[in-house]
């Protein structure tokens, strides 16, 4: 079947061409050089969730954000930011009931990515990547008994582990700092849902159409899957 033998993974998204280079990584991030690093770290995930192009920002916008932060990120990680003016107590928000309202924000959101969003993560990734070899196998004879029943008990199993991601999903609530990562959580896990249920609907009647939707929609999964897993290393540093 023609519909069958197409299982190369999908062309991604192109990026624009154009890296910003940063002459001034603090106006990028709206801060003056003075600003300590846990403003920075606060500053570069709240802007990163504003312009996310998940959440309809610009990428262009998203390049400058992040080449301001492979400029100012070793500062952060040692734990100092290179101050040129007055000390970094006189910036807004620098107030030690400020940072201790920062530093419990960071402990919810690690809380979260650690016990909610890895087993997602891992979860999803089980129904996604071996869905190629499933497709391959049943493409030998989409007709065949055997085939056709491991085909459907992967799409079983694969519910299974869907609903305990909702579970998990639903087990504890996104803190607000990362309101735009959990939202494209919610969204990749109803891309595989969709897709589950164009592939059952394959299984009851051989339509190819079925078969193509069910495919594409996991291919689109898979890519943002990619992006979540890359935003989560952002998240967590």
């Amino acid at each position: 079947m023609a519909g069958l033998a197409d299982d190369g993974p999908s062309a991604r998204p192109a990026l624009p061409a154009f890296h910003p280079t940063v002459s001034d990584p603090y106006a990028v991030l709206g801060l003056t050089p003075e600003a300590s690093p846990a403003e920075i770290k606060a500053a570069y995930r709240a802007l990163v969730k504003r312009h996310h192009p998940d959440a309809g920002g610009d990428d262009q916008r998203i390049l400058a954000l992040n080449a301001a932060w492979e400029v100012l990120r070793d500062h952060v990680r040692g734990g100092q930011a290179p101050a040129t003016g007055a000390a970094a107590a006189t910036t807004p928000g620098s107030s030690p009931a400020d940072r201790r309202r920062r530093t419990s924000g960071d402990h919810l959101l690690i809380e979260w990515l650690q016990h909610v969003y890895a087993p997602i993560e891992r979860l999803l990734s089980q129904v996604i990547d071996p869905f190629p070899a499933q497709l391959r196998d049943l493409a030998a004879d989409p007709y065949d008994d055997r085939l056709m029943d491991a085909f459907c008990a992967f799409l079983a199993q694969s519910q299974k582990r869907l609903e305990k991601v909702e579970s998990l999903y639903r087990s504890r609530v996104c803190p607000a700092s990362a309101h735009g990562f959990g939202l494209s959580v919610y969204h990749c896990l109803g891309q595989v849902q969709d897709a589950l249920a164009e592939l059952e609907r394959y299984t009851m009647g051989y339509v190819d159409g079925y078969l193509h939707d069910g495919w594409e929609m996991l291919r689109e999964a898979g890519l943002r899957l990619q992006r979540l897993q890359e935003e989560r290393r952002r998240l967590e540093l």
